[in-house]
């Protein structure tokens, strides 16, 4: 099918810092952000038009540094987050800062990537507040509220997690509290989530190989999944229709789903990639297809529906599932479906290091590998219709 077709959009420096635009609806639009030494760093907005197979880009000027994590405000289309390197006294710190987009950058002046005028000048972003770590290490991610009206973001700075508070115009960040890894060793976080459950008062974060659950209502541990990997955990993500559900991934090759109310074992284990897994994302509306990004070079899309809240092809919750003696006949006798790989792709050459759904197309997602390469690929048709129909 032509129109299933990837799309592949080149930048010219490295990368490995992707989102989608959380707060739009409408437009499909991802973020990129780069990874260069020697030139002013930049942030890529990429929309994507779906009906005639079109991408357009702007470019905006990252010029604190080198770009390890970035995320969107979930409330302003104009505000995002990222993480980055600058040197401060002859050595490499990791800083975290909240920036808005100029107001020019969503007024039509999209280029397409061919028109040869395009990006000579591009503008500033404004630099809204430092989330200030110094006291705290290194900033690896930021983390804002999943719904929220993006006043409250969690920083994951070496050993520590903080929750801050931005003021109404996202000007200024306080810390409203936090939360230490304590143990032997530099103990340090390497990613977490924010649970979209529970409202919002839950974090996960993973840390070498062990993945922990907070309370951000007292700061404290809920739960603690020691081994959880072989290897680092690399990536987490929630399960965005099953409040207790957590898939991870790492560099033991394997991406595993937890079930944190029995944590001794994961509920399911995939071993499809041949290296780390960096990135896994579940899709925002069908729980069952998850993404996984890895430095094999390959993108994987699974069908994981036997753990999904549609096991039997219907939206269910766990009751209708405990209550099998109230249940019609019919439904009692039907089998679920299959977990499956539905397909692999091969359109990168580099690690990839990123993959996120579209916020406003649930079945179009983005890839990206460190040599700059983005793809832009869709759930193959057949099975958006069976899930559908």
């Amino acid at each position: 099918m032509e129109d299933d077709a990837p799309i592949i959009y080149g930048l010219e420096f490295q990368a490995r810092a992707l989102t989608s635009q959380t707060a739009e609806s409408d437009a499909i639009r991802f973020l990129v952000g780069t990874q260069s030494l020697k030139f002013d760093n930049q942030i890529h907005i990429i929309d994507f038009d779906d009906e005639n197979n079109i991408i357009s880009k702007s470019v905006l000027l990252h010029q604190a540094g080198e770009i390890w994590h970035i995320s969107a405000s979930p409330a302003d289309k104009a505000v995002l987050s990222t993480c980055y390197n600058k040197t401060s006294e002859s050595r490499v710190v990791m800083c975290g800062a909240v920036w808005r987009m100029p107001p020019e950058w969503e007024s039509g002046s999209h280029e397409t990537p061919d028109d040869p005028h395009n990006s000579h000048n591009p503008q500033n972003l404004e630099l809204l507040c430092h989330l200030d770590n110094r006291a705290h290490g290194n900033a690896s991610s930021v983390l804002w509220e999943p719904m929220g009206d993006g006043k409250r973001v969690i920083s994951l700075a070496d050993n520590h997690a903080l929750l801050w508070d931005l003021t109404e115009s996202s000007t200024q960040a306080t810390i409203s509290s936090s939360a230490t890894l304590e143990g032997k060793g530099q103990l340090k976080f390497t990613s977490g989530k924010w649970s979209p459950h529970h409202n919002c008062t839950q974090l996960a974060t993973a840390n070498d190989t062990t993945i922990r659950g907070w309370d951000l209502r007292t700061m404290s541990q809920i739960y603690c999944i020691e081994n959880a990997h072989g290897q680092l955990v690399r990536d987490l993500d929630f399960n965005p229709n099953k409040q207790y559900y957590l898939a991870s991934c790492g560099d033991d090759c394997k991406v595993k789903f937890w079930d944190v109310r029995n944590i001794n074992e994961p509920v399911k284990s995939l071993e499809e990639h041949s290296h780390w897994v960096w990135s896994v994302r579940y899709n925002h509306s069908h729980d069952q297809l998850l993404l996984t990004g890895s430095s094999d070079s390959r993108v994987i899309l699974s069908n994981m529906v036997s753990i999904s809240s549609e096991p039997f092809g219907h939206l269910v919750d766990d009751d209708d599932l405990s209550d099998g003696e109230d249940n019609h006949q019919d439904k009692k006798s039907k089998e679920p479906l299959q977990d499956s790989i539905i397909s692999t792709f091969e359109e990168h050459e580099d690690s990839v290091y990123a993959v996120e759904w579209s916020s406003a197309d649930p079945w179009l997602f983005a890839s990206l590998s460190y040599d700059g390469r983005l793809v832009i690929n869709r759930v193959p048709r057949a099975l958006k219709y069976r899930i559908l129909l």
